[in-house]
């Protein structure tokens, strides 16, 4: 009892879309976080210019 050579060709089709799958995955992941690494930096400069601004009030109030 033979195995067709099709089905060699499906199974080596399906693992090497699952690599590529995985890979992919992978590769989305990191830009998501450098994204979100950025946003992160904004956000935090956009913080301390306000806390600066409510101490240049005070500074300027009292």
């Amino acid at each position: 009892m033979t195995i067709p050579i099709w089905i060699y060709a499906v199974v080596v089709g399906i693992v090497a879309s699952a690599m590529m799958a995985l890979k992919t995955g992978r590769e989305e992941r990191l830009v998501e976080m450098e994204n979100i690494e950025q946003e992160g930096e904004i956000y935090m400069k956009r913080l301390e210019r306000e806390k600066e601004k409510r101490e240049d009030l005070r500074a300027t109030g009292e």
